[in-house]
């Protein structure tokens, strides 16, 4: 790792006296590419697809990749898609991802591409929608792909290109997302020295650059409890014990756990409850109910601190009112940290690209992303950047940085 910061160093010194020919010859290339890109994510708008099911999207980026000659590996974690470009000179291999896979969400914008599909999930018919973003993603990365192509003899290394699916969550009990993808191996042969990921931010206006080295995003878990009581009439409940009443307590009782137990200075924790289930009819109060809901951390031993606090919370509010509380704690994402040295050694590149005063070190966000898996693997840094107000012209953005990134890194 050591050697590998060292050469990114000294590639970023050495890239100086010719970084503004190469940033000229990117935003000539970014500017001629630019219709295409909006045409590849509007049609990725209009045809999205759910998580594990992005079948006619991985078809359509393998078709992409396969015409600028790379080599292409479809049906990866189910649906995803890698391709390798070998550049003409020795040098590092550079993992860019773009996630890849749509929301369960009714699209409520009037625009001619706006998503009219209906799919089915879990059993249920549900409209489908890009609301978060990975359309862009996937041409902006698409995008890169083909200014890269276009400058092969001058890329030293390998460039892994990581189309991945499911980063909103496989359904059910399926496998899928990053972890599956690390799984399959997707960060070795040829070994990954270092990954980068990148999100569009409505909220962050266009053309600018937020990061924060070390933790930059939450580790997201979904947690279930389900409280059992007696059931009864509701007309009696002293014949009864009100699992219904009794996980309202219970509710009442995590938010304590952010507000009174947890040093906030340290870092932040949210606990969020957003499924109840319980009762069949308004005048019969439920032998069991069930509620679940989401945990958000940023220090890992924080993060098994809630964990306790959350079993111990439940377990005893149930036990003082008679009835039993079974938690059960699902790890979905990591803390998506960026490492230091990376982040450091890059953002002076990013400088370059996007001008020194677009680009700034932010916070952290209680937001979660498996991004993170691969960050396991290799050095990692995941950045947002500005999508507000026009979105087209944050695709340029992209699709510049990207290539910007993955030249310094390689040469």
């Amino acid at each position: 790792m050591r050697k590998l910061f060292s050469f990114l160093a000294l590639s970023t010194i050495a890239l100086s006296s010719n970084a503004q020919n190469i940033q000229q010859l990117i935003d000539q290339k970014a500017k001629a590419l630019l219709p295409k890109v909006i045409e590849w994510r509007r049609h990725l708008h209009q045809n999205p697809e759910l998580s594990n099911r992005e079948f006619k999207t991985m078809e359509y980026i393998a078709a992409h990749l396969k015409s600028l000659g790379l080599e292409v590996k479809t049906g990866v974690a189910k649906t995803g898609v890698v391709a390798l470009l070998k550049g003409g000179k020795p040098g590092p291999v550079v993992a860019l991802r773009a996630d890849i896979d749509a929301l369960p969400v009714f699209e409520r914008t009037n625009v001619p591409y706006k998503s009219t599909v209906i799919a089915d999930y879990l059993g249920q018919q549900v409209p489908v929608m890009h609301a978060c973003g990975h359309d862009t993603h996937v041409a902006m990365l698409m995008g890169t792909a083909e200014v890269l192509a276009s400058m092969k003899k001058e890329v030293p290394g390998t460039v892994k290109f990581i189309f991945q699916p499911a980063e909103e969550g496989p359904p059910g009990t399926e496998e899928g997302g990053a972890p599956l993808m690390v799984k399959e191996g997707v960060m070795e042969n040829p070994k990954v020295d270092a990954i980068f990921g990148i999100h569009i931010s409505a909220g962050l206006e266009i053309g600018k650059i937020r990061y924060k080295s070390g933790a930059f995003m939450a580790s997201s878990d979904w947690f279930t409890i389900k409280v059992k009581g007696k059931g009864a009439h509701g007309s009696a409940p002293w014949n009864g014990i009100d699992p219904i009443m009794i996980s309202a307590q219970i509710i009442n009782g995590l938010q304590t756990i952010v507000s009174r137990s947890e040093d906030l200075t340290k870092a932040p924790v949210v606990i969020t409850v957003g499924k109840f289930n319980g009762g069949v009819r308004e005048n019969i109060i439920p032998e069991e109910v069930s509620f679940s809901g989401t945990i958000r951390t940023l220090d890992s031993k924080m993060q098994q601190d809630v964990y306790d606090k959350i079993r111990r919370t439940a377990t005893n509010i149930a036990a003082a009112m008679g009835a039993t509380a079974e938690v059960t704690i699902d790890n979905k994402t990591l803390v998506t940290y960026n490492t230091p040295e990376l982040v450091s050694s890059i953002v002076p590149s990013l400088k370059t690209a996007a001008g020194a005063d677009n680009v700034g070190e932010g916070t952290w966000t209680t937001g979660a992303e498996d991004f993170s898996f691969f960050g396991e693997k290799a050095p990692a840094f995941f950045f947002n950047l500005g999508g507000m107000p026009k979105g087209a012209q944050s695709l340029m953005w992209a699709l510049k940085h990207f290539a910007i990134l993955c030249l310094i890194m390689e040469s």
